[in-house]
Order: structure tokens, then C-alpha cells, then sequence
């Protein structure tokens, strides 16, 4: 072959080559690795928002190893233009209004479907507003990567995202950069925001409106248990349920095995200790801090024990005005609309011993939720609570009110 021959062959297996580079990117992938491929890349957003912003810095749940901070901002950067100190900010100020006026973000305020598709929006405008950002904002990361890149600079963060993908993947980059920018808006800011305090299952009969979406958290890095999470905010675990999966937990518990994490706080759990025979400081300070366990099981071994038993013993047309009552009765006053209100009321009124346990049950969330009473003035008048429940008469209750002696304080 002569030499022009050669240059032109030469040229023709570069030209292929930068063909070949323009349409796959470098990996060349086939249809479903894109798929996978573009399931870990926003597995792994979900991941940082969830390990670093929400459980680190929001609520300082666990430290995290100065590089896998570092690696979590940086990508967080890449696929969301997202800052900590914003996201930590909002979120917090959620918390201190959650479902009230000021709440950023309450579709029980803006509506369902306010949160569900613009609840981006609903982020970036409350990111404008500086008072927010003084007042929850503290303690977040102010380096110079903060202040001169990250920051300032959230669309090279992103744009510089979408050449990495179509590098890497060609022009299907695109649309993986696509799915990666629209991940969080729909099911962080979307669904969680959303969803989250409106529709579900509760463990915990908390003074919001959240929920459980599932009791599975994978898809969404285990933020799908929010109503867990609403009534232990500060806890780096989300599963509360033997049966709940919480797969941010499970990284940090990598991380964790690996020196990247420690863990400082879980959700309190009060112990039972049946050697106890008295109802002290302790045991004041275990119910309180384990407080929604406690209403739980308060829930589960008295109100809905008394519900059955007094279905069971009633009347037909009476058990046709108790039946609608079986959720209501350890339902927060505040999440009941003006019918429900009234079918508690009227039940209330056609059942004395339901009565009695619904008006205990609200007695001790009032002691639970004093917040100016002296721990000696709490004691009190959880005993006084606990001798009152015994002489009702009704066995499960007075059984309950027996079992408070027993609790004291423990971790798990």
C-alpha cells in the first residue's frame, strides 16, 4: 500500500473512531447498563441528600470523615447545584413550623399539588430569604470551596454534570443528565415534601400531619419513613418497626464500620425494668423522652382494647356510631376536619369508658408537652395520672397506669 494510502486509512480509522466517541461517549454502553447506570447515579444523590444534608448537617445526627463530607458536597454540587446551608436552613425551619404558618413547604398550607410539582420552587424561594438563612443556617460549611465555587456557582456545578455525562455516554448523556436534574425536584421536594405529609401510615401520633409512604426506604434513601422521622427528628435512624427498612442507615452503618462515620444520636426507647415499683425522676424522664413510643403503646394496649371490647358488648345501632371512631380516637384534634370532629363526639358520648381512656390519653400528651412546669411538678402530676387511670375501674387502663412504674431510661 503506498504512503497515501496508508494516511487515508489511517484518517478513515480516526474519523470512525471520533465518530464512534461522539455517539457512544467512552463506555459505549448498551440500553440497559444506561438504565442501571443512570438508577445509581441518582441512587447516589438520593444518598448525599440524605447522609449529609438531612442527617449530618441538618439535624447533626452523625459526623461524617472530612473527605466523605467533602465527596458528598462536591457531588451534591454536580447533580443538583444545590448549597448545605441552604437545604440545611429550609429544612430546619420546616421542623420549627412544620404544618403551621411558616412552614416552607406544608401541603396541608399550599396544597398537595403546590408541593408535589413545584415544590423546587417552593425551595428556592424560601433560599432567598436572608432571616431564614441567618436564623437556621448556622453551623453549616463557610470554607472558600463554599463561599467561591459552590456557592456562587451552581450552574457550572450542573453544567459541568451534563459534559462529564456526555463525555462518558455520548449523546444519551443527555437525558441521564436530564433524569439526574429532575430526580430531586420530584421525589425529595416532590414526594417527600408532598406525600409525605399527606397520605400514608403513622407510628406515631405526632403534632404534624407526616407520614410513612412506605415502610420500605430504598428509592428514596429511607426518607420514605417521615412520620418516624417527625417524632425522633434528631435520630440517624429512620426505621422504628422490626419490619421498616431504612437503606440510609445501612450506608451509614458501612460507613461507620469503615471509620467514616460515627454515630451520636438514635431515637430514646424507654426500657422496662419490672424490678421498679415506683414512679420517679427516671421514669419521668424515660416516658418523656420516649414519649411517642409510650402514646403508641398507650394506643395499642388501652384505646383500642377498650374500642373492641366496647364494639363487642354494644348494641347494634350503638356499634354502627363506635365504628367510625376506631382511628379517630388517637388521631390528632388538629388533623380532624369538622365531620370527623363530630363522629368523635357523638361515639364519645354513647360510650362512658371510651370516654374516660380518650380523656386520659389527652391528660398524658399534656403532661408530655409541658414545657415550663418544673421535673418535680411533671412528677407529680404523672403520679397523680397513674393513681387517678388505676381507680377508673377499667382493667386495661389501670393495668397500663401500673406498668408506668417500670419504665426507665435506654437507648437502643
Amino acid at each position: 500500500m503506498s504512503q497515501n494510502g496508508e494516511h487515508t486509512a489511517l484518517a478513515a480509522r480516526l474519523s470512525r473512531k471520533i465518530l464512534q466517541f461522539m455517539y457512544n461517549g467512552i463506555f459505549a454502553l448498551n440500553w440497559w447498563t444506561i438504565i442501571v447506570v443512570t438508577l445509581l447515579m441518582t441512587h447516589a444523590t438520593i444518598a448525599s441528600v440524605t447522609i449529609y444534608l438531612h442527617r449530618h448537617q441538618a439535624h447533626r445526627a452523625l459526623d461524617l470523615h472530612p473527605a466523605i463530607a467533602f465527596l458528598f458536597r462536591l457531588w451534591l454540587w454536580l447533580t443538583t447545584g444545590m448549597t448545605t446551608k441552604n437545604w440545611a436552613a429550609i429544612h430546619r425551619k420546616h421542623h420549627a413550623f412544620v404544618d403551621n404558618l411558616g412552614d416552607p413547604h406544608s401541603p396541608q398550607l399550599v396544597g398537595l399539588s403546590k408541593v408535589l410539582f413545584e415544590g423546587a420552587e417552593l425551595y428556592r424561594d424560601e433560599g432567598k430569604n436572608a432571616e431564614t438563612l441567618i436564623k437556621y443556617g448556622h453551623g453549616t460549611p463557610d470554607d472558600w470551596l463554599e463561599r467561591k465555587v459552590f456557592g456562587p456557582h451552581d450552574r457550572i456545578g450542573v453544567a459541568t454534570m451534563l459534559l462529564l455525562n456526555l463525555i462518558l455516554f455520548g449523546p444519551i448523556g443527555l437525558t441521564i443528565w436530564a433524569v439526574q436534574m429532575a430526580w430531586i425536584p420530584i421525589f425529595a421536594a416532590g414526594i417527600i415534601n408532598g406525600v409525605g405529609h399527606w397520605g400514608g401510615y403513622r407510628n406515631f401520633e405526632t403534632a404534624d400531619a407526616s407520614t410513612n409512604i412506605t415502610p420500605w426506604g430504598i428509592i428514596i434513601g429511607g426518607e420514605e419513613l417521615h412520620n418516624n422521622h417527625h417524632a425522633f427528628a434528631s435520630s440517624a435512624r429512620f426505621s422504628s418497626k422490626p419490619w421498616e427498612f431504612d437503606i440510609g442507615w445501612a450506608y451509614i452503618q458501612i460507613l461507620a464500620f469503615l471509620g467514616l462515620a460515627h454515630v451520636k444520636k438514635l431515637a430514646p426507647v424507654p426500657i422496662v425494668d419490672h424490678a421498679k415499683s415506683t414512679v420517679d425522676l427516671d421514669t419521668l424522664a424515660a416516658v418523656i423522652s420516649g414519649r411517642f413510643h409510650v402514646m403508641a403503646d398507650y394506643a395499642k394496649f388501652v384505646v383500642k382494647k377498650v374500642y373492641r371490647e366496647e364494639l363487642n358488648n354494644a348494641a347494634t345501632e350503638i356499634r354502627e356510631i363506635l365504628k367510625p371512631t376506631r382511628s379517630l380516637l388517637v388521631k390528632e384534634e388538629f388533623l380532624m376536619d369538622a365531620q370527623q370532629r363530630s363522629m368523635l363526639e357523638t361515639g364519645l358520648e354513647h360510650s362512658k369508658a371510651l370516654a374516660v381512656v380518650y380523656e386520659f390519653r389527652k391528660q398524658l400528651q399534656q403532661i408530655f408537652t409541658e414545657r415550663t412546669a418544673t421535673p418535680e411538678r411533671l412528677l407529680a402530676q404523672l403520679q397523680e395520672w397513674c393513681r387517678e387511670a388505676e381507680a377508673t375501674g377499667i382493667a386495661s387502663l389501670k393495668e397500663f397506669a401500673g406498668s408506668m412504674r417500670c419504665y426507665t431510661r435506654g437507648v437502643t
